[in-house]
């Protein structure tokens, strides 16, 4: 059972023992011949005292068939008894209770505090569970802030505003989530982060920030370029894994990678009065003649954006109109959301009466597993492949091609299609995919549809050797806008060549970042079957992904 934390206040009776204790209050009861708390001891088990009594000498009377309006003595003193003990019980019962409760109003504590405090010493305490975090103590004017912050007369999400320091307003909001949840926040760090980078982009309320190691794998030889992949990650092995894919690759040549679509989507979602119109703005959209006066509305959102494809779906009366456009090095979720907010108001002129009810309809589809997305794409497509040879496959991954071929069949095509799945036909590609998310600052959510890949294998040269290939249809990435200005996730991607935008080739950066990631997931693919088909998996795992840290002792 855990133990409720203690925190010491001015309210609290053990927070300094130097203090004067407030003198007894005088209480209603005090009137009273006999104290409540005698009454009450004697009043409630004669109740019940009774009430039993009666029950078994009626039940006896039923029993023998004697009238029930015969009392005797010991019958007459109980109903009596029973009748005073209840009107008491109404009356009197509890309110010793209340006295006591209403005699240690906390608000009459504050003010005896105040008047007979000796000394500003601030009150100390002793045992605290959980301990509260030992850093700088609050000044004056921002335990004032803190307070007005508990209090509710200061909203938390209005300090950066009003104080105009983001990091005053993190520490201040920090301090007062510890008062008013009780709970520490100690070992979740305030220090060290410039707060000033992430207003009004990446995140709201902040009052710290999690550390996140960082591996490096490879160098990944693809496209004859090497690649050192930061990898952002609790899971052990999996650096070290996909680093042994890196070699195996490296080893054969390399890998070789084509991206087949560069497009992101929006999807709005809009209603008429009968499913004949919403046809008749359907037949509009997908019309040939039609298209370049809807990219120059699109357009003028933004110099990259570029509309490429209008696609539209009927349900009933409603319309899902899926907008994919180029976005330059931006991942572009806004940028395309702009574009398609200029359509829906340019339509509105020859179409007045369709209702927009809502400018993302889940035809796009963000941030859920789709077929739409498995099958059309969004953001960058990916084939990546590589050949690796049959004494590579024996020597660096420990197992022979016939067993990765067969592996691979029963896994990750068979398995995934009993399993009934939506672009899962791999083994891990989202390990891969969500570590580099992390590490080069792109939206970890968007993994979900980003980590679409079906993974082939075929032997090949004879049966001697193996070609492995991935292809991801929905690789959402970006080097420019949220995450990736962050110090951090910004070296990282320095670190791969694609920090920021193109200036020569807008949209080379992110589109190359794409490919990497392919790559990677290739490493990654490769290696987890090799250990799957050897039967390592455990063996690893226990060297690599167990803690030898005694977890008590730490606490």
């Amino acid at each position: 059972m855990e133990t409720p934390m203690k925190i010491s206040t001015p309210f609290s009776a053990e927070s300094n023992e130097d203090f004067p204790s407030s003198p007894t209050k005088i209480q209603a009861s005090d009137a009273l011949l006999v104290p409540l708390r005698l009454t009450d001891k004697f009043f409630f088990p004669l109740f019940f005292a009774s009430a039993y009594f009666l029950m078994g000498r009626w039940r006896e009377k039923i029993r023998t068939s004697t009238p029930l309006h015969l009392l005797t003595f010991s019958e007459l003193v109980a109903i009596i008894s029973l009748l005073a003990s209840f009107i008491y019980l109404l009356t009197f019962f509890g309110v010793s209770f209340i006295s006591r409760s209403s005699s240690s109003d906390p608000w009459d504590e504050e003010e005896d505090f105040i008047q007979q405090r000796p000394s500003p010493t601030p009150p100390t305490t002793t045992s605290l569970t959980p301990v509260l975090p030992k850093q700088e103590p609050i000044s004056g004017e921002d335990a004032e802030i803190v307070d007005m912050v508990v209090s509710g007369s200061i909203p938390s999400y209005s300090l950066e505003s009003k104080l105009g320091d983001c990091k005053r307003a993190a520490s201040i909001r920090r301090e007062a989530l510890q008062i008013t949840t009780q709970r520490s926040l100690e070992g979740l760090p305030l220090e060290g982060f410039d707060y000033e980078t992430i207003l009004g982009q990446c995140c709201e309320m902040p009052v710290g920030y999690v550390q996140i190691p960082v591996g490096i794998a490879g160098p990944l030889l693809m496209d004859e370029m090497e690649f050192s992949v930061p990898m952002a990650t609790t899971e052990g092995c999996l650096v070290a894994s996909t680093n042994r894919g890196c070699k195996a690759i490296y080893a054969s040549g390399g890998a070789t990678s084509v991206l087949l679509k560069d497009g992101m989507t929006r999807a709005p979602v809009v209603r008429f009065g009968t499913a004949k119109r919403a046809a008749d703005l359907k037949f509009f959209l997908e019309d040939p003649i039609n298209f370049e006066m809807i990219a120059v509305a699109f357009n003028k959102s933004s110099r990259f954006a570029r509309l490429q494809r209008i696609q539209c779906s009927m349900a009933g009366k409603n319309l899902y109109i899926r907008f994919t456009c180029s976005t330059g090095d931006a991942m572009g979720m806004n940028m395309v959301s702009k574009g398609v907010q200029n359509v829906l108001d340019f339509l509105q002129t020859d179409f007045p009466d369709m209702d927009v009810i809502g400018i993302s309809g889940n035809f796009c589809s963000d941030k859920k597993p789709a077929a739409v997305n498995w099958i059309e794409g969004r953001g960058k497509s990916v084939v990546c492949e590589a050949i690796i040879k049959e004494e590579v496959v024996k020597k660096v991954l420990k197992t022979n091609v016939a067993a990765l071929v067969e592996l691979n069949m029963l896994k990750n095509l068979a398995g995934s299609a009993v399993a009934g799945a939506l672009g899962g036909f791999n083994a891990h590609a989202s390990n891969i995919v969500s570590a580099v998310f992390l590490a080069t600052g792109q939206d970890p959510a968007q993994n979900i549809e980003s980590s679409h890949c079906i993974t082939m294998m075929e032997a090949v040269n004879d049966g001697k050797d193996l070609h492995i290939s991935v292809t991801m249809p929905s690789i959402e990435v970006g080097t420019v806008g949220g995450g990736t200005q962050l110090p951090s996730q910004s070296a990282c991607l320095n670190l791969l060549g694609v920090k920021g935008a193109c200036k020569e080739s807008p949209g080379a950066n992110a589109r190359l970042l794409a490919t990497i990631i392919a790559g990677s997931v290739l490493a990654g693919e490769l290696s987890l079957m090799s250990a799957l088909a050897a039967g390592q998996l455990v063996k690893s795992h226990m060297k690599y992904n167990r803690s030898n840290k005694d977890v008590c002792k730490a606490v």
